[in-house]
Parts: structure tokens; sequence; C-alpha cells
């Protein structure tokens, strides 16, 4: 599609098909991590979660309705990362499933002896690579502070953008792919061993840790897990992130090419 008729045909879906003001309204009440967005970009992210709502298919599973304001609030929340960059990031796969709550995620491993093991266990959300998001919809509902399974598997789909997840998406022109391995390294590493200590010794260890500022402990569950945890710690308490992580911050805030941080300092404007 050529930039000129992609540009035509996202303008005839953004006169045809906007959100209505009403519901838009509705959504952005409810997302806290919206705080600071000044009114150039809460029209730029109602552009884009209009144009995401053409793309995608969010279908309900086990009987789930999604409903119109369900609907916005999943892509509102999966526009955020891409504000500042295209819908193009999304571009090869079509379909959200949300369940109404946790759903049963299935996986397979081998062990040393080489034998192969199928697993279940209980998931808020997950992607696949090539294929869908699949959200709890109690989850996507309950964002906040820090927690925000929307952002957490969207991230998951930037990362795969060059493949399998492993915490690195495709970076910029510009950056540095040295810097960006050597920041989320070093921060991993931290991460770890602070989580290990504080379940080694007492929860109380970690009062003044990044876990006791909001960081989720499953970010140490692997480097694909620690970029898609600190992404949506990003956004949701950009502060923490910035206080207990800030070269990781930097290159977060160079790739999604925003500052939350600086947002959130500056308060909240005027959304009328």
């Amino acid at each position: 599609m050529s930039w000129n008729f992609k540009n035509w045909y996202r303008a005839r879906i953004l006169e045809n098909q906007s959100i209505p003001d009403d519901l838009w309204k509705r959504v952005i009440s409810r997302l806290d991590f919206l705080r600071g967005l000044n009114h150039v970009e809460l029209k730029r992210l109602r552009e884009c979660a209009t144009l995401f709502l053409h793309a995608k298919q969010i279908s309900g599973a086990h009987a789930l309705v999604v409903t119109e304001e369900m609907h916005v609030l999943i892509a509102v929340q999966a526009c955020i990362l891409i504000l500042n960059l295209d819908l193009d990031y999304y571009d090869d796969w079509v379909e959200v499933i949300v369940y109404p709550g946790e759903f049963l995620r299935t996986y397979e491993y081998t062990d040393e002896a080489g034998v192969v093991h199928h697993e279940s266990e209980p998931a808020s959300g997950e992607s696949w690579l090539g294929g869908p998001v699949i959200l709890s919809w109690e989850d996507a509902a309950a964002s906040g502070r820090g927690y925000n399974v929307v952002i957490h598997e969207f991230a998951h789909k930037l990362d795969m953008l060059n493949g399998d997840a492993n915490g690195c998406p495709p970076l910029h022109t510009g950056m540095s792919q040295q810097a960006w391995s050597e920041s989320f390294g070093r921060a991993y590493t931290d991460f770890c061993e602070e989580v290990e200590a504080i379940e080694r010794d007492a929860p109380e260890a970690g009062a003044h840790s990044a876990v006791g500022a909001g960081i989720d402990p499953y970010a140490a569950e692997s480097p694909a897990e620690f970029f898609a945890v600190l992404s949506e710690a990003f956004f949701e308490i950009p502060l923490a992130v910035k206080l207990h992580f800030p070269v990781v911050y930097t290159q977060l805030a160079l790739f999604y090419r925003q500052d939350p941080a600086l947002r959130w300092i500056k308060g909240v404007p005027d959304r009328t």
C-alpha cells in the first residue's frame, strides 16, 4: 500500500468511524496512565484507537459479550505504546480474544533428560507470534498502580517483530543496540538478584526496592518478561521506573518516543 493511498484510506476511516465523544470521555476517564497527555496527544490517541478498531477483530470467548466500551478500552491501552510510532507496528496479526477472567495457557518444555512435558497454568494474557493477543477482561479492566495486562501483552507484540520475544524490539535508527543490551542486561540481572534476596530473606527487605515501588516480580522470569513488565510500569508508574531503572527508562523513552514521567510531573491538564 503506497504512503498516499494509506493516508487517504485512514482519513476515510477516521471520517466515518470516529469514536463517539461520550464513549471516548468515559474511557479516558478510567485510565489514570493517560494523565498529562495534552489535547494534541489525546487526539492522536483517539485516531490511533479508531484505526486499531477498524483493523482488528476483538472477540469474546466463553460467551463473553464484548461491548463497545470494552472495545475502546482495549484499543486505547494497546495504542498508547504506538502513540508516537505507527499502527503498522501491529500489522502482522488481526485478532484479540477476550476471556471473562483468567484462562488456561498450555505449553510444553523439554527437561534435562530429554523428556517432553505438557503443562497448563492460569494466565491473564498471552501473545502469539504472528497470532492473536489473548486477554482476561477482569485483568484488562483492573489496570493501574503499575499493572496493565493490555500494555504488557502488546509490548510482547512489539518485541516479537524480530521473531520470538527476547526483550529487544527492533530499535529505531539512531538508537544503539549496545546501549539497549547493556542497559537492560544489567538492570535485569540486578532485578533478579533483588527478587531472590526478597524471597530468601523477608518481604520487608524489599520495602524500598523496585518491587516495593510496584515493579512486578514476574519481570525476573525472563528478559522478554522484564521488557514487558517494565513497559507497563513505564506508562503506569513512570516515576518508579525512572527512579529505580534510570538508564532503562532512557532507552524506553527513546523507543516509545514518549516521556510519561514528565507528563506526571506536569500534572493533569483540562481534557474537555
